[in-house]
């Protein structure tokens, strides 16, 4: 099983040392991080995408762009792109760039991103036909990627009349794409129809509620006709590492538990709905349950039931949040180079 590094920029305050980073410092963090994770044997870095918020990492092919500069084969993801508010068109055209500059090594994985409605106001896009456009967008996407002069019509995007977009990527017979999907059928289907990987958003739910989820994916798969070795499945913790979980809990349980309750109160703020959250903080049912917390051999323990269970490829951890500083997310980094990856492979 590959691990990843995951971040999805939040901007906050630390709450144990009252210090906050500007925003240049913040973005220079997430490609120093990238740096040490490939130094530490991490197989992918996968930044997140959001907009009009203190997730302040909008712009995901420009910072993996100046990582690319910086490394030599860590593979260069996202996650997400917004696949409904960007357009198709034009995140081929910014992707393959990317491929070219970093040596073919992009696989950017798409969801809706339809948790914060917020987005979709600023964009001025319609949010309750996002299901819709995310099918279409993902398969304009494929085909631009895959073939010269393309021609399509659909509902929703402006037709295409023999389309050629440039750059063209550099890996054949396109870049590896992830779609991010848990709870539709719809998008599950349309990743094993169109032989894209699955990357389950398991930050949003415990992971045994994503096996049907792995079996309709495995199932459909083969449906289509697909090689079973050639499918990928993908999963994402919040995550800390320590000596011991007494003392990782010590580290990161501020930290945690500010991002938490700053998420749920960016729901409240974004959709104006208080019945919606990633729910309350209560830190050790949390680590029992959604987060990965404690020694190295811990995690390796927790990570390797979990591969079992939704038959995983891809393992991404996520230590950057709530204001952690960047010298203790290196130490963790290299923690888990040194005494969790190896284990894993």
């Amino acid at each position: 099983m590959q691990v990843g590094l995951l971040t999805l920029g939040d901007h906050l305050t630390d709450p144990v040392t009252g210090h906050r980073e500007t925003q240049a410092q913040r973005h220079r963090s997430i490609v120093d991080q990238a740096v040490m994770a490939e130094h530490a044997g991490f197989s992918s870095v996968h930044l997140g995408e959001h907009h009009f918020c203190d997730y302040i990492l909008s712009s995901p092919p420009i910072v993996l762009a100046a990582i690319a500069e910086r490394t030599s084969h860590i593979r260069l993801s996202t996650g997400v792109t917004l696949g409904v508010n960007l357009d198709p068109v034009r995140v081929a055209e910014d992707y393959a760039t990317l491929d070219l500059l970093s040596g073919g090594r992009v696989e950017p994985v798409l969801g809706r991103g339809t948790f914060f409605p917020h987005t979709f106001a600023g964009f001025g896009q319609d949010p309750t036909v996002a299901k819709a456009v995310f099918a279409e967008n993902v398969e304009i996407l494929v085909r631009l990627w895959s073939e010269e002069n393309v021609t399509w019509e659909g509902t929703h995007h402006v037709p295409l009349r023999n389309i050629t977009t440039q750059p063209r990527p550099l890996q054949w017979p396109r870049p590896p794409v992830w779609i991010g999907a848990g709870t539709s059928m719809e998008s599950i289907d349309l990743a094993a129809r169109l032989g894209l990987w699955l990357m389950l958003p398991t930050v949003f739910g415990t992971p045994e509620t994503f096996r049907p989820i792995v079996d309709r994916y495995e199932q459909q798969w083969e449906a289509n006709g697909r090689d079973p070795e050639l499918r990928r499945i993908g999963m994402c913790s919040h995550a800390w590492v320590a000596k011991d979980y007494a003392a990782g809990k010590a580290e990161w349980e501020p930290r945690y538990k500010q991002y938490v309750d700053w998420v749920n109160q960016l729901i409240v703020e974004s959709s104006g709905r208080t019945n919606v959250s990633i729910g309350e903080f209560d830190f050790d049912e949390r680590c029992r349950t959604l987060a990965l917390c404690g020694s190295p051999a811990q995690l390796v323990d927790r990570m390797s039931e979990l591969q079992e269970l939704l038959h995983l490829d891809t393992y991404l951890l996520m230590f950057d949040m709530g204001g952690m500083p960047l010298d203790r997310i290196a130490g963790a980094i290299e923690m888990v180079g040194a005494e969790v990856i190896p284990q894993l492979r």
